[in-house]
C-alpha cells in the first residue's frame, strides 16, 4: 500500500521561491569587491534568478551541463546558486586557492560551458581562458562600467559582465520540474592524491542536508536570524547555509574577499549578526582585533567552527568575554558536507564545565540523516567506548556512492563511505577525531597534500628521500614540513629547497620548513613511517614560533 500524498520533486528552485512568496522584503547584504556595502532582498534575488535562468535558455545550456563560477560569498553568486540548478543545469563552484593550471584542469575535466567570476580573479581567467576550449562564455560578476575598468589593459573573447547579460532577460520564468535525483551542483576535491575528485550533489541530497542543516542541534536556524556565511560558496555550498537561509527566511550577510578581523568585525556589529560559521583561522583574527581594540559583539550568540580542529581557548573566549556559543563541526567534500555537530544533551547541561569542555572539543554527533561507524583493518565494527580508535566509516542520503567521471571503481565499502579519519566514538555517540589514515594536512581549513610536497623534493637533485609532516600552529592549525635525506655528496640549503617549490605549488602549500636528517623511519614493506618520524620530531618547533 503505497501513502495517498501529493508527489512533489524536492527542488532548489523551490526554495528561492518559497524565499520569496514568504520572506521577499528580508535583506541580504553583500560586501562586494567593488568596495561598497549592497542590499537586496529574497524577492529581488529570485527575480534575477529568474533572468539568469532564462540567460542560459538563451545560450541553449543544456540540462545538466555545467555553468562554474570562481566567485566570493556575495550576491550574485547567491543568484547564481538557484538560478543555474533551479533551471535544471549543474552549478559548478571552483576554488580560486588552486593553481591556474589546476583550476584549468578542472574546468575541462567538468567541461563547463560558461564561468562566472568576481573580478578579483581577473588575472587567472586571463591566463586559463585559452586552455578552457568548453567555456563559451565569461561572465564577469559586475556592470559594465566595472568591466570596462577591469578589462582596460585587454579582454578576451565572449567575456561580458553578469548585469548586462541577465539584464536583457525578464524577471519572470516557469522553472521546469524535474526527478530531485537529477544533479545540482558539483564540488571537487582538493586533489590530496592525484587529480582532484568531484562530489555530484542532487536536488534530494541539497534540500535534505539543508533542512538537517537547520535543526534545532545542528545550526539552530530561524527567521529571527542574521546569518554571516564566513565558510565559502566555493566550496561544498558553504556548508549549505544559503540554500537553509532561503528554507527559513533568515537574513544573509555576505563577506566578500575581506576575511580579516576588522573587516568581519564591521559586518558582525553594523548588521547585528547573530549567527556564523567559518573556519578557526578566520576567527583568530578576529578575536585578535577585538582583543587589540576593546570591541564587543552586540549580537553574536553563536558560530559553528569546522574545517579544522578548533583550539581550547577559542571556545573559551568565544564563550566567557563574549558570551558566544561555539559549535564544533565535521564534515567532508563528499558529504555535502555536514556530518556531525557538537551539542550537549539535556544530562550534560549539569556537568561541571571543564567536563562540558571535554565534550565540546569533540566533532559531536550525527546528524539525522548520517549515519556512521568505526571499523578496524579488517572492516570489523568497533565499540562505542570513547577510546577504541578505528576509521571513520559514513552512510546517507547526501553522501556520495561515487566521484563524477571517475575512471575507478566506487570507493563505498558494503554501502559505507570511508572518510580515511581515524576517530573514537563514545557511548553517547560523541565523535572525536584522532588521526589521519590518510596524510593529508589541513591548513586553515584548506588540504595540503604530503604526496605532492614529498613529490616535489624528491625531483631535486640533491634529495635521495622526503617526508612531508603537518606540525601544529597556533594560527593556521597545521603547517607542512618537509624531512629529507640528501644524497651522498650533494648540498642544498633550506632557502634553496624552499625555493625549489615556487610555481609547483600555490604559496600557502608550500612547506613551512626544511629538516635534514640522516634517515627516514622505514617498515618492512618499504614504506615510510610516519609515525615515528613524528616521535623522532616530537620536539620540533617551526621557525618564529
Amino acid at each position: 500500500m503505497l501513502g495517498l500524498m501529493q508527489d512533489r520533486p524536492l527542488l532548489i528552485s523551490d526554495l528561492i521561491e518559497h524565499a520569496a512568496r514568504h520572506h521577499g522584503d528580508v535583506e541580504i547584504v553583500s560586501r562586494r569587491v567593488e568596495g561598497d556595502i549592497h542590499r537586496t532582498t529574497y524577492g529581488e534575488a529570485a527575480g534575477r534568478a529568474r533572468q539568469l535562468a532564462r540567460a542560459l535558455d538563451a545560450m541553449d545550456i543544456g540540462l545538466g551541463e555545467r555553468v562554474a563560477t570562481l566567485a566570493w560569498n556575495g550576491y550574485r553568486h547567491f543568484e547564481m546558486y538557484f538560478g543555474v540548478s533551479g533551471s535544471g543545469r549543474v552549478l559548478h563552484t571552483i576554488n580560486p586557492r588552486l593553481l591556474p593550471e589546476q583550476i584549468a584542469w578542472i574546468v575541462n575535466h567538468a567541461e563547463d560551458r560558461v564561468l562566472a567570476f568576481d573580478m578579483t580573479f581577473w588575472p587567472i581567467v586571463k591566463g586559463i581562458h585559452d586552455k578552457c576550449p568548453t567555456v563559451q562564455r565569461w561572465v564577469a560578476l559586475c556592470d559594465d562600467a566595472h568591466l570596462a575598468r577591469l578589462t582596460a589593459d585587454g579582454t578576451v573573447p565572449n567575456l561580458v559582465s553578469y548585469e548586462s547579460w541577465i539584464g536583457a532577460h525578464p524577471a519572470t520564468y516557469d522553472w521546469p520540474r524535474f526527478s530531485d535525483d537529477t544533479a545540482s551542483s558539483m564540488c571537487y576535491t582538493s586533489g590530496t592524491t592525484g587529480h582532484p575528485k568531484a562530489a555530484l550533489y542532487s536536488h534530494k541530497s541539497t534540500i535534505l542536508h539543508a533542512y538537517a542543516a537547520a535543526l534545532p542541534d545542528v545550526m539552530c536556524l530561524s527567521a529571527r536570524d542574521a546569518v554571516l556565511p564566513v565558510v565559502p560558496m566555493f566550496h561544498v555550498n558553504a556548508w549549505g547555509l544559503p540554500y537553509s537561509a532561503a528554507a527559513i527566511g533568515c537574513k544573509l550577510v555576505f563577506p566578500g574577499g575581506q576575511l580579516d578581523g576588522k573587516s568581519v568585525y564591521e559586518l558582525l556589529a553594523s548588521e547585528w549578526v547573530t549567527f556564523a560559521a567559518g573556519v578557526p583561522t578566520v576567527w583568530q583574527m578576529l578575536l585578535a582585533h577585538m582583543g587589540a581594540n576593546g570591541l564587543r559583539l552586540p549580537a553574536l550568540k553563536r558560530t559553528v567552527i569546522g574545517g579544522s580542529a578548533c583550539p581550547p581557548a577559542m571556545i573559551t573566549a568565544f564563550r566567557e568575554q563574549y558570551g558566544v556559543e561555539v559549535l564544533h563541526a565535521w564534515g567532508m567534500t563528499e558529504l555535502s558536507p555536514l556530518g556531525t555537530l557538537c551539542t550537549l544533551k539535556n544530562k550534560h547541561l549539569a556537568l561541571p564545565e571543564e567536563e562540558q569542555m571535554k565534550i565540546r572539543l569533540k566533532q559531536g554527533r550525527a546528524i539525522f540523516g548520517i549515519d556512521m561507524k568505526i571499523v578496524d583493518t579488517d572492516g570489523r565494527e568497533l565499540p562505542w567506548d570513547g577510546v577504541t580508535q578505528g576509521e571513520l566509516m559514513v552512510r546517507g542520503p547526501w553522501v556520495i556512492r561515487d566521484y563524477y567521471r571517475s575512471d575507478k571503481p566506487s570507493p563505498l565499502v558494503d554501502g559505507w563511505f570511508p572518510t580515511g579519519d581515524v576517530a573514537t566514538i563514545d557511548a553517547d555517540g560523541y565523535m572525536q577525531i584522532t588521526d589521519r589514515s590518510k596524510d593529508v594536512i589541513k591548513s586553515g581549513g584548506e588540504w595540503i597534500s604530503s604526496i605532492d610536497v614529498e613529490n616535489i623534493a624528491m625531483a631535486h637533485r640533491a634529495i635521495l628521500m622526503a617526508a612531508c609532516i603537518g606540525v601544529k600552529h597556533p594560527k593556521w592549525d597545521e603547517r607542512p614540513i618537509v624531512v629529507v635525506v640528501k644524497k651522498p655528496d650533494a648540498e642544498v640549503t633550506r632557502e634553496e629547497l624552499l625555493a625549489f617549490y615556487e610555481g609547483k605549488l600555490a604559496k600557502w602549500q608550500i612547506p613551512d620548513d626544511v629538516v635534514f636528517v640522516d634517515a627516514i623511519p622505514l617498515g618492512a614493506t618499504g614504506k615510510m613511517q610516519k609515525v615515528k618520524l613524528r616521535e623522532m620530531l616530537a620536539d620540533y618547533r617551526l621557525p618564529g614560533l
